[in-house]
């Protein structure tokens, strides 16, 4: 099987050399590590637990430039793990409303509609969020901050949002795609006058999503409980706060955004201001996810900051966990050889992500 890999690899074309895509990246503006992605010897002698044996992942095709375009990705609670094969499919589920009013849009003519910003993609599986209409739909294991059982929590990434209050129904899916998702609608957001949501910025430093949907693939099951424990052990060592359900934003974030006085460009600035501050704090929330694509490069994991930067990593293992918390959470630096893409990374003039 992987030397089927390497030869498609090579039939195709594809310079997989680390050499290579670390020179690309570095020209398109990616802020890059050199450091090993791997911290501990082969084999490991440092009690970092390994993938079963007949655990298969792709490791001689290109991944770099495996991640689809996107301008907006959610991440809907379920308080779960696994889900159906499609979650857009599940009957009743606020991604199957959300995907129709994705649909409706593409169809009808939106209050806000827009043509997308021409722009070249400069690197494969590089890309800004302004050069996509995409809406990506994920369901999380986090569970809904409501008391009633029929409303949702939803993250939105690049945004870096959190909103409550969501109805599971095509109304509640309407009025989100309305007031928070339609491209037209910039990264600050609007707000809305009666809006039935509630909506904070994330109160953590930084979100690790790690895909776990069995039903898709049983390696990314596998993957998500050796990671999630890999990532928790790592940053608890280094003193992060490390939650896998959501605090309560009302006890560190305050009043809702849409309870916030002041003229746009004020509410604008206290947007940037509440990011910045959460920038500066050692805490983050995993979640779990489903399908996210390419599970032939198990373990899959994103990483989401207050910056506006999404990094997708493949082929992440226990043994990786150290040098991504070091080099990505905590210095904002890209691991090439695990990049599978990302949005908003490529940061000319930038020493890091983590800039501003």
């Amino acid at each position: 099987m992987h030397s089927l890999r390497r030869l498609k690899a090579s039939l195709l074309g594809q310079d997989t050399s680390i050499e290579s895509i670390t020179a690309h990246l570095d020209q398109t503006g990616v802020p890059i590590s050199d450091a090993d992605c791997r911290t501990c010897p082969n084999p490991c002698d440092q009690g970092h637990e390994s993938y079963p044996t007949r655990f298969n992942v792709d490791m001689e095709s290109l991944m770099l430039g495996s991640v689809r375009p996107y301008h907006r990705q959610i991440i809907i609670s379920t308080g779960k793990t696994d889900w159906d094969r499609e979650v857009t499919d599940t009957s009743g589920s606020l991604a199957h409303y959300v995907q129709k009013a994705v649909d409706g849009a593409k169809h009808g003519t939106s209050a806000h509609d827009t043509k997308p910003r021409r722009g070249s993609i400069s690197s494969p599986g590089v890309f800004n969020s302004s050069e996509s209409t995409k809406i990506s739909i994920l369901n999380g294991s986090h569970r809904s901050l409501s008391e009633s059982s029929d409303l949702e929590t939803v993250l939105v990434f690049p945004d870096y949002k959190l909103i409550t209050e969501v109805s599971r129904s095509s109304e509640g899916a309407q009025k989100l795609w309305d007031t928070c998702l339609d491209p037209s609608i910039a990264r600050e957001g609007s707000v809305v006058e009666k809006s039935p949501f509630n909506t904070w910025i994330i109160p953590y430093s930084c979100v690790i999503l790690l895909c776990s949907h069995k039903r898709r693939d049983n390696r990314c099951s596998i993957a998500a409980a050796k990671l999630g424990q890999a990532f928790t052990h790592e940053l608890e060592s280094r003193g992060w706060q490390v939650d896998t359900e959501i605090e309560n934003p009302l006890h560190s974030m305050g009043m809702p955004l849409e309870e916030y006085q002041g003229t746009e460009e004020e509410q604008q600035e206290n947007v940037l201001k509440q990011l910045q501050e959460l920038a500066t704090e050692k805490k983050a929330l995993i979640v779990r996810n489903s399908h996210m694509g390419g599970h032939r490069y198990a373990g899959n994991c994103i990483i989401y900051t207050p910056q506006g930067s999404g990094v997708w990593y493949g082929r992440v293992s226990t043994h990786e966990v150290e040098s991504i918390v070091t080099n990505t959470l905590e210095q904002g630096l890209i691991l090439p050889s695990l990049l599978r893409g990302g949005v908003n990374i490529s940061r000319p003039g930038c020493k890091s992500l983590l800039d501003w």
